[in-house]
This record gives C-alpha cells, structure tokens and sequence, in this order.
C-alpha cells in the first residue's frame, strides 16, 4: 500500500475533530523539538513556529467565516489566540519568550478536542 493510499484511507476513517486533535499532536511535537533544539538551529524553529502560526491562521480563517457554526464566543476566542500565537511566536523568535506558552495552549485545545481533560 502506498503513502498516499494510506493517506486517503486514515482520512475517510477520521472525524474533523479527530483530525485537527492529529493536527495539533504534530504541530506541538514539532514546537516541543523545537524548543529542545540548539538556539542556533533556526530552521528547526522556524518551521514549528510557521507551521504553528499557519495552523492559528486558518482556524481563525475558519472562524471568520458567516458559515461557520461555532458560538460565536467562542470563535472570537479563537480568532484572539491565533492573533496572540502570532505575536507571542514573533517573540520567540526574538529570543525574548521561550515555546512553553505555544505548547501550553496547544495541548489545552487537545484536550478539548478529545473531550478529556487529561488528554495531553
């Protein structure tokens, strides 16, 4: 069975949530490698920053959307963290924050995908 086949198939089996939830474990692996790699290691940085920031970026696209169903509380609450990841990831950059926030809130959108509160 080739990758891609495979791809397919893990695709139809999962659920949206299941998805995002396997979505947000491998971008906060690569934020949690990130944050373990050398401070001279910018390409390791940078692609987890980015690909955090990407993610943020289209779940506040998503959220801005009229079709979109979920409260809208709680869609301004996204929108406000994805614009809050941003900055906070420019500071990382900078070397003026570290990652552990990044993971933080990441792992607690785990868990409320996963409906459990011990899920990362």
């Amino acid at each position: 069975m080739s990758l891609r086949a495979y791809q397919q198939a893990a695709t139809r089996a999962e659920n949206p949530r299941e998805m995002e939830y396997r979505l947000f474990g491998q971008v906060t692996r690569a934020l949690m490698d990130a944050s373990q790699a050398p401070v001279d290691d910018f390409n390791t940085r940078i692609d987890a920053l980015d690909w955090n920031r990407k993610v943020w970026s289209a779940l506040a696209t998503d959220c801005s959307m009229p079709e979109n169903q979920l409260p809208m509380e709680l869609r301004a609450s996204i929108i406000s963290l994805s614009l809050w990841v941003g900055r906070h990831s420019s500071a990382v950059m900078r070397k003026e924050e570290d990652f552990e926030p990044l993971i933080e809130i990441n792992r607690m959108i785990m868990q409320g995908l996963s409906g459990r509160a011990d899920a990362a």
